[in-house]
């Protein structure tokens, strides 16, 4: 892991974003049982966090995905992760629902992208990639061109990897499961005796629990 992940990771950590719960595990949208919790949006309530990420989700997309012409964050979390890095790069920007509105214009993407457009996601958060790459299906079949996907944080679970490696979508992250992880540890955060839990359910999420 490079000094990025550890960084943020730490940062998170230091505002109470990650959230370590073995004994009393929280349940996702997906229904699976965790005993891990990681809430990204809580960056945006502190001003120096929020120009942190700002700064390096821009400087992930220049150094990585140097050819985008527009952003397009994924709802409802990367909505304003992605509209101030658009806003960095001097970029158009649109945002991609879950699902299309139920009234009016009945939207799926939000805002107005030139067809064909190199198109850079930003995300919030990839557990296990449904919805992230939902929203990359809908810019493909509205004309866009993905180039890929840049997130503050990924579990690294190997569904998820395998599916965007099936929709050929290159994604970058600011910081990781195992960074948080190692950096728990070095605070006191987590003890040695917890270690074996949260191994087991990262290694079948899906089961873990049942």
């Amino acid at each position: 892991m490079n000094r990025l992940q550890t960084q943020f990771a730490a940062k998170l950590l230091e505002v109470k974003a990650i959230k370590l719960q073995p004994q009393d595990p929280f349940t996702w949208a997906s229904g699976w049982k965790s005993p891990f919790y990681c809430d990204n949006r809580k960056t945006l309530s502190f001003p120096s966090l929020r120009t942190y990420v700002k700064t390096e989700l821009t400087r992930l997309i220049m150094e990585e995905f140097p050819e985008a012409e527009a952003v397009a964050g994924v709802a409802t979390g990367a909505i304003a992760q992605g509209a101030l890095v658009a806003d960095v790069l001097g970029l158009p920007f649109a945002y991609v629902r879950s699902k299309p509105k139920d009234h009016g214009l009945e939207n799926l993407i939000e805002g107005e992208l030139k067809p064909g457009s190199k198109v850079i996601v930003v995300e919030d958060l990839i557990s296990t990639g449904g919805s992230s790459l939902k929203a990359v299906e809908a810019l493909r079949k509205a004309g866009m061109e993905v180039i890929g996907m840049v997130a503050s944080y990924t579990y690294g679970f190997p569904i998820a990897e395998q599916a965007f490696a099936d929709a050929k979508v290159k994604l970058v992250t600011l910081t990781n499961y195992e960074a948080v992880l190692e950096v728990a540890k070095q605070i006191g955060y987590i003890t040695e005796e917890q270690i074996p839990t949260l191994n087991e359910w990262r290694n079948d999420p899906a089961n873990w629990m049942k």
